[in-house]
């Protein structure tokens, strides 16, 4: 009954064919008075007929009546002269005609919606796809930052036996010349001996030179170069040693110091990066 009652809300001003009042127990303080009209004030300007649209059909001003003041009144309309609603315009031309069955027309009906779906389909992948384009592209190196990804260092203004450090990607970059005397000494090292075990020839790609990061692989502090008990780097926050290979041999780095890619286009240039 509740659910009677609420759908038929919508129509409840097509649907009043009489008034009432109930009297309340206040004697009125007036008679009832009741006004006759014969112009209703319609609503034209929509020019379709929808639900939304009815409710224009529906008079303005008319009948009204007055009772006591606890008592409620009720005006109800008899509309008998309200044109049934017409969707023609929002239909397609196929299932117009009621007297025509619309399967005649369902295959050209399925292909238009299916038309409709692929192709809302496609610009919500390409509108998916430029946004996670722009979103990976906004986490990419920017300019500067590629422009430092690589670094060419001339490997004659490097004396034998000296280290030197650059600067690569924000950190320092550790070159030493090797005299024969440490690359034998390297090559000859136990590697049973090692807390990394790594042989000499597995870190360099030419014996003379070694190229390592110089960032201590215990917190992060730089060592320095041609110091320590094996005459490679020390680092002197913990104590930590290393050797001509950048190997660790003492103190508490876990690791060796970190090899980065390179290579050497000729004999007196390496290209890091």
């Amino acid at each position: 009954m509740m659910s009677l009652a609420a759908r038929s809300g919508a129509f409840s001003p097509y649907l009043q064919a009489t008034n009432y009042a109930v009297a309340g127990p206040l004697k009125p303080l007036i008679p009832g008075v009741v006004m006759k009209t014969d112009k209703l004030l319609m609503d034209t300007k929509k020019p379709f007929l929808c639900r939304e649209s009815l409710s224009g059909q529906s008079a303005k001003s008319g009948l009204a009546v007055s009772v006591s003041l606890n008592a409620r009144s009720l005006v109800r309309f008899a509309h008998t002269d309200i044109k049934i609603p017409d969707f023609s315009d929002y239909r397609r031309p196929e299932v117009l005609d009621p007297k025509k069955s619309s399967q005649e027309s369902g295959d050209t009906r399925r292909a238009f919606s299916y038309l409709i779906t692929g192709s809302t389909a496609v610009v919500g992948v390409y509108a998916a796809k430029t946004v996670v384009t722009q979103f990976i592209s906004s986490m990419s190196a920017s300019a500067d930052v590629l422009a430092l990804s690589q670094i060419e260092i001339k490997l004659s203004d490097i004396p034998e036996g000296k280290n030197m450090t650059f600067k690569w990607r924000g950190k320092p970059l550790f070159v030493r010349h090797r005299t024969e005397k440490e690359i034998a000494a390297e090559a000859d090292v136990n590697l049973a001996e090692l807390r990394d075990p790594q042989h000499d020839r597995d870190r360099v790609q030419n014996p003379t030179w070694v190229i390592v990061i110089g960032v201590c692989t215990h917190l992060g502090c730089v060592p320095i170069a041609n110091a320590g008990d094996y005459g490679g780097y020390y680092c002197p926050c913990h104590g930590s040693h290393y050797d001509a290979s950048g190997r660790i041999r003492k103190g508490p780095a876990p690791l060796n110091l970190e090899v980065p890619f390179y290579e050497f286009p000729d004999d007196d240039t390496v290209i890091v990066g």
